[in-house]
């Protein structure tokens, strides 16, 4: 009997992978290009994906940083920007770039664009997938390039890197952060909290569900179920058969979620979620309005509130930022047979 379910549940996540590629095929007409420099790219380029609203302040950053680690060309997406991000974006010779104004909630938020993207010019290539909140660092980040840990992996033949997503922030209101374009924000935000993660195993998908840090702390230690899921495989060997099931918490063929698998003794990243910049008090209000960024919106308007009160996430039980070994050493990153 175990046998014939696995089978079962083998083809419907099948069926379902095929009916998100075509949601996502269907939604290239949603598209509409801005600056095409996709002949600029490499055999072995390094890719970068991003679905952006208005995000002309951390934009600089982001992708210096990216620049940084290797990441050779971008692919946006620009979902009805009025802030500058467009003009921004068109100008950046290793960028190209889509605009849209459709709706992002029902696109999946965002993957159905992203996805069409990577399955046209990503089969093949190491395809990083990140919102513009989200710093990428893995183990010795500051030491060894992406295209070092992409051989590694795919000299061992592992498509994937699972990361944790861990808020950062500062000490103090958030409203009161002192940040402009360019500066890396970690020096605004610079602490994290070193506890209260849940990691339990889902077979569905066969992925590790994490839940925790400052933000489940803060607005839903009543309401865990509702706590943001933290676990995410934002960089992905990439071929056209490949889909997010939820943003990229979650993909199809299922081993690609086996990247958190501790047995295998593979490296994990994090992503440095700078979303408590002074400007999440001006974003939330405008998030709460448009009702664009979660399933069942009504269940956050509390935590909207929340955010627009202007909160102080800083505790006595604050870890400060130090760099990658530090987040190797209380476990929050893996270095695996990679550091040996």
């Amino acid at each position: 009997m175990r046998l014939n379910h696995n089978l079962w549940l083998a083809y419907k996540l099948r069926w379902r992978r095929r009916k998100l590629l075509l949601k996502s095929f269907r939604s290239r007409h949603q598209l509409s290009n801005i600056s095409d420099k996709t002949d600029k790219i490499k055999p072995h380029d390094i890719l970068g994906y991003s679905t952006v609203r208005n995000e002309i302040l951390r934009l600089p950053y982001f992708l210096k940083h990216c620049r940084k680690l290797g990441v050779t060309h971008f692919f946006f997406v620009d979902n009805n920007s009025d802030d500058g991000t467009t003009d921004y974006l068109k100008c950046q010779p290793d960028v190209s770039l889509w605009g849209t104004t459709s709706s992002y909630k029902e696109s999946r938020f965002g993957v159905n664009w992203l996805t069409h993207l990577q399955t046209k010019y990503g089969d093949g290539h190491w395809c990083l997938t990140l919102d513009a909140d989200e710093i990428f660092i893995y183990p010795d980040w500051e030491n060894r390039k992406l295209d070092a840990l992409t051989a590694w992996l795919d000299a061992r033949g592992q498509p994937a890197l699972a990361t944790l997503m861990l808020d950062i922030y500062p000490k103090g209101p958030i409203g009161h952060v002192q940040y402009k374009a360019g500066d890396d924000p970690c020096q605004s935000l610079g602490w994290f909290d070193v506890e209260n993660y849940t990691w339990e195993m889902q077979p569905k998908y066969q992925n590790i569900s994490i839940r925790g840090g400052a933000r489940k702390r803060m607005f839903f230690e009543q309401k865990p179920d509702l706590a943001p899921h933290l676990h995410k495989i934002p960089l992905v060997k990439w071929r056209k058969s490949y889909a997010y099931v939820s943003s990229t918490h979650i993909a199809l063929p299922r081993h690609l979620n086996a990247a958190f698998d501790a047995r295998l003794d593979l490296p994990t990243g994090v992503l440095l979620h700078t979303k408590f910049l002074n400007v999440a008090v001006e974003k939330s209000q405008e998030e709460k309005r448009r009702r664009e960024h979660f399933t069942h919106t009504y269940n956050y308007d509390d935590y909207y509130d929340e955010v627009i009160a202007d909160p102080n996430f800083w505790h006595e039980g604050a870890s400060e930022l130090e760099g990658s070994q530090k987040l190797v050493d209380i476990g929050l990153m893996s270095g695996g047979a990679w550091l040996n």
